[in-house]
């Protein structure tokens, strides 16, 4: 009955245009004065306790690195130094526009600011080499899925708090997939640059030209090398790690590179600022959401419906894969991991899914729902980009999700792919 009052609270906001954080706490307040099931107080406690998380820190940390890499000319030396590395094949800036996103994802953590950093810069650039504007801007957005699965990753981050698993496993464990991922875009790239003659083939690329984009793109470089290396290296933690990133961005943005100046700084700022406080409002509505259904069970009964249609771990994954699925059509990641993950988890434990793999699943699943209508937020931001209304991307929109999905297949059947690395520490 719990349960189902909730929903029906949390449903009815939605549709009065409620945003989801305020839903969410109208939902949990709702149930509490009908229902009586703990004290309010409790409720605001929990609000505050919710952001009272060490781990938690990296989260803010990375919003305003990512920012920091876009003002500070970073993520245009990156896409030079890819377009140089890729050289002439055909569907070359397609291959460069996910290579690219693959990079800049090892410093940002998320999917929008990945495809507003490079498809800023590769949309116009495709366009110009006769890509089809729809499919620059639909490859775009969908590369942009790399950002939260590549480490660092916010959305692992918030995985890592609320389900408890260690988030230096959860960023080792995005490598692979994230890579298998890139390939299946590349492939796809190239596949369709040659049957419709995308781009023009680009004179040979010298090695002395390679050497110059690498010479001007080096301190970029060097920042996943310093996040990466230094926590598997074990010399600081993924919180250490987003605070010496944003330290190392704004050296380079300011000193070495000099594309930041004090009215940008503060822009970065206020922009993180407001990315970070709606992250928190959302955490604590969520919170206090999850104390009342593991009071309730909730998650039990869930874990037992999907066990009853069956045991089998791949059944139940099909099930969880195509619910996640639906559910990023209409929730953004953030809210919907923090919302589903105490729901999910247990599920995925029972049948013997590892807690790991089934992060990686999960967080994917629900990135591939910012490129899918009717609120893919990468799409939009794409499409305005890209100066085209939504609907002209259709067309090449969803061949690049099926992309994914292929991608996400692969990820879920083969949990080796995500298990692998952790298993070597």
């Amino acid at each position: 009955m719990t349960g189902l009052l909730l929903l029906l609270i949390f449903i009815g906001g939605l549709a009065l245009n409620i945003p989801i954080a305020f839903a969410l706490a109208i939902s949990t307040v709702g149930v509490l004065f009908i229902q009586n099931i703990i004290p309010v107080d409790l409720v605001v406690q929990t609000y505050f306790t919710s952001a009272d998380s060490f781990p938690l820190l990296a989260v803010p940390f990375f919003i305003l690195a990512g920012d920091i890499m876009i003002y500070g000319g970073i993520s245009k030396r990156l896409v030079n130094f890819s377009t140089k590395m890729v050289g002439n094949v055909s569907g070359a800036l397609g291959i460069v526009t996910v290579f690219a996103c693959m990079i800049f994802a090892a410093i940002s953590g998320s999917a929008i600011a990945t495809v507003a950093a490079i498809g800023g810069i590769m949309i116009p650039a495709m366009v110009k080499e006769g890509y089809e504007v729809g499919f620059a801007a639909s490859l775009a957005s969908t590369s942009g899925s790399l950002g939260p699965v590549i480490p660092p990753s916010i959305s692992f981050i918030l995985y890592g708090i609320i389900s408890g698993v260690s988030i230096t496993d959860m960023f080792i464990a995005g490598i692979i997939p994230g890579i298998v991922i890139g390939l299946c875009l590349m492939i796809f790239v190239y596949i369709v640059s040659k049957k419709y003659k995308f781009g023009t083939i680009q004179s040979k690329v010298t090695m002395k030209e390679k050497w110059e984009a690498f010479n001007e793109a080096k301190w970029s470089l060097l920042i996943p090398i310093i996040i990466l290396g230094g926590i598997y290296g074990g010399f600081f933690t993924p919180t250490e790690a987003a605070v010496i990133t944003c330290d190392y961005g704004l050296i380079i943005g300011i000193f070495v590179y000099k594309e930041i100046n004090a009215k940008q700084l503060w822009q970065i700022f206020r922009k993180s600022a407001i990315t970070v406080g709606s992250i928190c409002i959302l955490l604590g509505a969520a919170t206090a959401l999850g104390k009342i259904l593991t009071i309730e069970n909730i998650p039990q009964l869930i874990a037992q419906t999907i066990t009853d249609i069956s045991t089998n771990p791949i059944v139940v994954l099909i099930i969880i894969n195509v619910f996640l699925l639906i559910v990023g059509m209409f929730i953004d990641v953030t809210p919907a991991l923090i919302l589903l993950t105490p729901l999910l988890l247990p599920v995925a434990k029972t049948v013997g899914v590892s807690p790991v793999h089934f992060g990686i699943v999960m967080v994917f699943n629900l990135v591939i729902g910012m490129s899918t209508p009717p609120i893919g937020v990468n799409m939009f931001v794409a499409s305005k980009i890209s100066n085209i209304g939504v609907e002209k991307m259709f067309k090449w929109l969803y061949p690049c999700i099926g992309v994914l999905i292929i991608a996400l297949a692969t990820i879920t059947f083969i949990p080796q792919l995500s298990t692998f690395l952790p298993s070597l520490r």
